[in-house]
């Protein structure tokens, strides 16, 4: 059985080993990217991240419109409360269009 003080040599050890490995693999890969930067002529500014260009969306005209509250619906995906309420009540949907 190992002693305390014994233990803790060994994680100082360990520790040191662990530093020493992290600055090296750190170095071969800084080293890599220089290389590979200097092969593709690449700057630190091509490296920014970009972000791409928001899809532009076009709005869809209104196809129907309420006129008691001026809420419209363009006619694609689901209809509109509004819409569903007054058709259940007898009214068409020929009666909103726009």
């Amino acid at each position: 059985m190992s002693s305390l003080k014994e233990l803790l040599a060994q994680r100082a050890a360990l520790d040191e080993q662990i530093n020493e490995t992290k600055d090296r693999e750190r170095g071969e890969a800084i080293n890599k990217v220089r290389t590979l930067m200097s092969e593709y002529g690449l700057t630190v500014a091509d490296l920014s991240v970009r972000t791409p260009k928001p899809v532009k969306t076009s709005k869809v005209a209104a196809k129907y419109r309420n006129q008691a509250t001026g809420e419209t619906w363009s006619g694609r995906g689901l209809q509109p409360k509004w819409l569903k309420a007054a058709i259940s009540g007898g009214a068409q949907l020929t009666d909103f269009a726009v």
